[in-house]
């Protein structure tokens, strides 16, 4: 074991100053301090601690006791007693899986000890009064990321499985792990980008984003796809998707399995996916009004060239459901009914509460994210993803160093990770205005708060019936705060919430049998009120949603094939923007 470890403390020296060489040559300098404002919010919180000794004194006897407590237990294990923990982890906490995690003592103590001390941490800032809610949001958000950093899972002496795994693979895997991480940083050119899934596993359109159709249109901003008819007779008026541009489309067709695309497509819908360009400097000064022009308005166009028909029924998803509330809006004060009906997926319009996502947006950090997006016109996909990461640490963050960097494997093949590793820039200033207009400071809720292509923007005024799904478990469009929409288009609205996250609870096919939704048909201006009397259906949302959008579809025509229409095909779905990566 020693000679061992004396192997592997020579090649990591290498490897380090290789990489370090590496750096060094390629003129790589390190980010600026505190880019994210944390200083000054934890500088706050302390001085309001400071302010009540008290109340601190009094966390600090509640710690010890507990301790005591843990201390206590442990001695009566030692001696052959069982007891209940005195700390458990929450169910779904995969770091504690090991068995040695509860059956060996030790071990048994370091995980009680790490979960005592987070929680009291947690539990102390949160107690803290005094605090404007934004900063109190924050110090609590990195609280906790400080917390999961520090769980013993992520360190080699104090994690049962890597440290087997180190003395039966001679040191082998800490190797591996050390090749693993460097091969991450060089990647990220100096930044670590973590390698979450196989990447070599997957090929867009070969085995992802696979639904047959084509490209039968595209500008600037996006190309148009139109899918292949699998039923002899369709819906009278095509389905638009408008996907978020923050990520690439086909979460909604990763596998024939799971692609809301196909399944709409074999529900007799002649589907159309705007397929986002991932902008470069070219495109710096690509606004919102520009994603409107060319994206939704110029989609209505050419889907009525593409089948002769000039109204449809529209989906939006996240940010893409932002845009698509806007477009109507615009369209109604223009007298333009070409949408029937709209569908959001887990979109905000009021951002009141935006959940965790708002500690990324305060003055201090949007003047940074300028100044950082001024120097290359966007903002790097990779700063997108690590912001949403950050809101799921442990699964999307910690669980890949410990079974990379510390057991030295290589991470597992899955779709939904190679899509959510491959991000998509922002334009510049589409970006900033998005973020101060909207999230900081609400605009879009305000009657004529915003005005877009020289149209005041009133929600209250899109009276389109209107179909909102939202996921209980969703950090980035909570759905609470997605509820709020209810109250506020002027047109009948049908909400249906379903279990599980932003994603999963959205790609949640029928046949998978996962999960469940609430449905209820009173309104109420209570999120609480509405979910306290709804009706809870077990499986997929989709078939609920079939139901609804049957009642707009305005009867079934002929089959449409792509490029029988005005428009001929460019290429083959899923075409070519959807395939150029920011790395």
């Amino acid at each position: 074991m020693g000679k061992s470890m004396n192997d592997i403390a020579e090649r990591s020296q290498k490897l380090v100053a290789d990489f370090l060489k590496r750096q060094m040559d390629a003129g790589l300098t390190p980010p600026s301090f505190d880019p994210l404002n944390v200083g000054n919010a934890f500088f706050q919180m302390t001085a309001r601690m400071m302010s009540d000794p008290a109340q601190l004194a009094q966390a600090q006897m509640q710690l010890w006791q507990n301790y005591v407590s843990l201390w206590q237990q442990t001695t009566e294990r030692m001696m052959g007693r069982t007891f209940e923990p005195v700390a458990e982890p929450e169910k779904g906490d995969r770091r504690f899986k090991d068995d040695a995690w509860n059956e060996d003592l030790v071990f048994d103590y370091i995980k009680q000890s790490y979960l005592l001390t987070a929680r009291w941490m947690q539990s102390t800032v949160n107690d803290v009064e005094g605090l404007d809610p934004k900063t109190a949001r924050k110090v609590d958000f990195y609280t906790r990321q400080f917390a999961d950093a520090l769980a013993p899972s992520n360190f080699v002496m104090t994690n049962p499985e890597v440290l087997r795994t180190t003395m039966e693979s001679g040191g082998e895997n800490l190797v591996n792990g050390l090749n693993n991480l460097l091969e991450d940083l060089d990647r990220g050119n100096g930044k670590l980008a973590i390698r979450m899934t196989d990447y070599d596993a997957f090929e867009i359109g070969r085995n992802i984003a696979v639904t047959p159709g084509k490209v039968v249109y595209q500008n600037k901003l996006m190309q148009l796809i139109q899918y292949t008819p699998t039923t002899e007779k369709v819906a009278r008026r095509p389905l638009m998707i408008i996907p978020p541009w923050i990520n690439k489309f086909y979460i909604l067709d990763l596998r024939e399995k799971n692609s809301f695309i196909k399944w709409a497509v074999d529900q007799g819908h002649t589907v159309f996916v705007l397929s986002w360009v991932n902008p470069d400097e070219t495109l710096s000064e690509a606004n919102f009004e520009d994603y409107m022009t060319h994206g939704p308005l110029a989609a209505l166009d050419a889907i009525e060239q593409a089948t002769g028909e000039s109204d449809v029924n529209a989906i939006g998803y996240c940010l893409g459901g932002t845009l698509l509330a806007c477009t109507l809006a615009v369209m109604k004060a223009r007298e333009d009914d070409r949408i029937a009906s709209a569908t959001y997926f887990t979109t905000m319009i009021d951002f009141t509460d935006a959940g965790e996502l708002s500690v990324f947006v305060d003055e201090e950090q949007l003047a940074a994210l300028e100044t950082e997006m001024s120097q290359k016109g966007y903002l790097e996909g990779s700063s997108m993803a690590t912001t949403f990461n950050m809101l799921r640490s442990n699964d999307l963050i910690w669980s890949f160093v410990v079974n990379n960097y510390l057991l030295g494997k290589e991470p597992f093949p899955f779709d939904l990770l190679y899509w959510n590793s491959d991000s998509t820039r922002m334009p510049a200033a589409m970006h900033i205005y998005y973020l101060r207009k909207m999230y900081q400071e609400n605009k879009l809720v305000e009657p004529g708060g915003l005005t877009l292509l020289d149209t005041p923007i009133d929600l209250s005024t899109v009276d389109q019936p209107t179909f909102i799904l939202s996921t209980k478990e969703d950090h980035i469009a909570p759905w609470k705060s997605t509820y709020a929409a209810t109250n506020i288009y002027g047109g009948p609205v049908k909400f249906c919430l379903s279990a599980s996250g932003h994603i999963a609870g959205v790609v949640n096919p029928p046949a998978a049998g996962k999960y469940c939704y609430w449905t209820n048909s009173r309104k109420n201006k209570d999120p609480d009120a509405w979910l306290k009397n709804a009706t809870q259906h077990d499986g997929s949302w989709w078939p609920e949603w079939q139901s609804w959008i049957a009642k707009y579809t305005g009867g079934e025509v002929a089959a449409r094939q792509p490029g029988d229409g005005k428009l001929p095909a460019i290429e083959d779905a899923p075409g070519s923007y959807v395939k150029v990566t920011s790395n």
